[in-house]
């Protein structure tokens, strides 16, 4: 249990500061580079080599090549080396080939992602690709030796490396930033040398979070031998078993590349309302699902797959209901007050440096529809576990599909009706209405199998959070508005209105809840007051 507890927390910890440095980061970035075309040219660069590793690795790592090196782990009379060695030296070889053939083909793939830019952007934004691509070797290398890390029960350096890619990438934009100065945010005057400082500076980053990795596998024991005995690596069943799930990255990254595209026409008419809109917006979206619902997610699953091979349906019911509750008591006030606060959120962090603050107030005015999103977003998740509790792969790639589908038809409808600035924020309650029409089908089907999911006793929990945090969202309300007709909005305003609005916000929500007696709120305080109290 001691062993559990420490690797839980070990996590934890790596998460936390990794999502923090993570902040800064981003913080750093639209400072040096803006919220505008060099803003979305870097983020568009940036996004390929994640894309195209997802491809080729991401999609599989946790559904089908873990479980494979557990398995020859457990019955290779060597204990799954020689099958490591394999599979490394496969991992490599179609890394390294993948990163050379991307490399050649920046400008035909920059070109998939962008939409109308002009020849100056197009040339920044391919020079930065050839510099960024070779990441997709390193990141994928690195993902292989995490994933064989956590087969081995170490899990500090999977967790802690990407603080490390964070303090690298700080550190290399500060420079650039010194460097650049306001031509640093300027397509038109940024300097090749600039150019290079970002480019390499970047994925520098990644090769100190792969050598890290690297290093922790060697100290586990693992050693890099090629082998090119590749047949005996299992590439073909692998390939088989993670069908689905390549089509299920499919289906998602073709939704993203319409929305990318739609997103990089929107920022040429409106610069600061593109790409780097869109994706600092939704990172900061993704903090409170990230720190909330993941941890319950990845302890949720492994007890209802048990349930299920156990045949005790009822347990599943319960342990799906409890966790939905549990991770709402949370993300139910953090949608409310992100929907209240999101400007006075992006203003503190993005109003800096080369970055006009009224991008910065647009970025939050994103995050505000995006919050609307938060709750039906991480429940669309918990629910995608009952069905892999079931062995299930197929039906989360078929919702997932039809996700997909309304989340690119509201997309183009966005584009379409609304006026430049509003784009992104169309393409932002695109993705929410998608994700409560996913969670409603997902819901009803998943119950089928389940036979029931406690529909009422969770909507009954639901309802009552909501009206809880009605008094968090109204003091909230009355904060802004307060700040907001005394000055206008800058980073200290800001501050204080995170703190009194966001802050007392939840401070007022929890209060409430305990007095309507919300179970799950009064066990997480219970539980904070414990901690404190020793």
């Amino acid at each position: 249990m001691s062993r559990v507890l420490r690797a839980s927390a070990i996590m934890a910890a790596g998460t936390m500061v990794s999502r923090v440095t993570g902040f800064v980061r981003s913080a750093v970035l639209v400072a040096a580079l803006g919220s505008a075309q060099m803003g979305d040219a870097y983020t568009v660069a940036n996004m390929i080599p994640f894309i195209l590793f997802d491809y080729l690795l991401g999609g599989v790592l946790s559904s089908v090549v873990v479980p494979s090196i557990v398995r020859r782990q457990k019955t290779d009379p060597d204990g799954g080396r020689a099958y490591e060695q394999r599979l490394m030296t496969a991992g490599v070889l179609g890394l390294v080939a993948l990163t050379v053939i991307a490399v050649l083909l920046a400008r035909p793939l920059i070109g998939l992602y962008t939409h109308d830019w002009g020849q100056e952007r197009i040339e920044v934004t391919v020079t930065l690709a050839r510099y960024l691509l070779p990441q997709v070797a390193f990141v994928g290398v690195g993902a292989l030796a995490g994933a064989i890390l956590n087969t081995r029960d170490r899990f500090a350096a999977p967790m802690w490396a990407p603080v490390l890619n964070n303090i690298v990438m700080i550190a290399v934009l500060a420079l650039y930033y010194v460097k650049a100065g306001p031509a640093g945010a300027d397509v038109t005057a940024v300097s090749g040398s600039d150019l290079t400082v970002l480019g390499l500076g970047t994925t520098l980053g990644i090769v100190a979070q792969c050598l890290v990795l690297m290093i922790s596998l060697h100290r586990a024991g693992f050693r890099l031998v090629p082998r090119f005995d590749l047949r005996q690596a299992g590439l073909g069943e692998m390939a088989k078993a993670g069908s689905w799930t390549f089509l299920y990255v499919t289906i998602t990254q073709l939704g993203f590349l319409v929305t990318t595209n739609i997103a990089s026409a929107a920022g040429d008419k409106a610069p600061g309302a593109g790409n780097t809109a869109y994706s600092q917006a939704f990172q900061l979206f993704q903090l409170p699902y990230g720190i909330i619902a993941v941890s319950v997610i990845t302890a949720m699953l492994p007890r209802m797959s048990r349930s299920v091979a156990e045949g005790d349906l009822t347990s599943v019911r319960d342990e799906f209901a409890s966790g939905v509750r549990l991770v709402a008591s949370l993300l139910v006030p953090a949608g409310v007050l992100l929907m209240v606060l999101g400007p006075a959120v992006t203003v503190l962090i993005y109003s800096w440096g080369n970055n006009d603050p009224a991008n910065a107030l647009y970025i939050g005015s994103v995050l505000q529809v995006f919050g609307l999103a938060l709750v039906p977003f991480s429940l669309f998740q918990l629910l995608l576990r009952v069905f892999y509790a079931f062995g299930d792969t197929r039906t989360p790639v078929l919702i997932g599909a039809g996700n997909t589908a309304v989340s690119i038809a509201l997309s183009f409808l966005a584009a379409a009706v609304l006026p430049p600035r509003y784009v992104v924020m169309g393409l932002a309650f695109a993705l929410t209405v998608s994700y409560v029409a996913g969670t409603a089908v997902a819901w009803r089907l998943a119950a089928r199998r389940a036979g029931g999911l406690n529909g009422r006793v969770v909507a009954a929990g639901l309802s009552r959070m909501y009206i809880a945090a009605l008094p968090a969202a109204a003091l909230a309300l009355g904060v802004l508005w307060i700040t907001r007709e005394l000055a206008d909005l800058t980073p200290f305003n800001a501050a204080i209105m995170l703190a009194a609005g966001g802050g007392l916000g939840m401070v007022l929500y929890l209060a409430f809840a305990q007095r309507m007696r919300i179970p799950e709120v009064g066990s997480i305080v219970g539980m904070v007051a414990g901690r404190v109290g020793r």
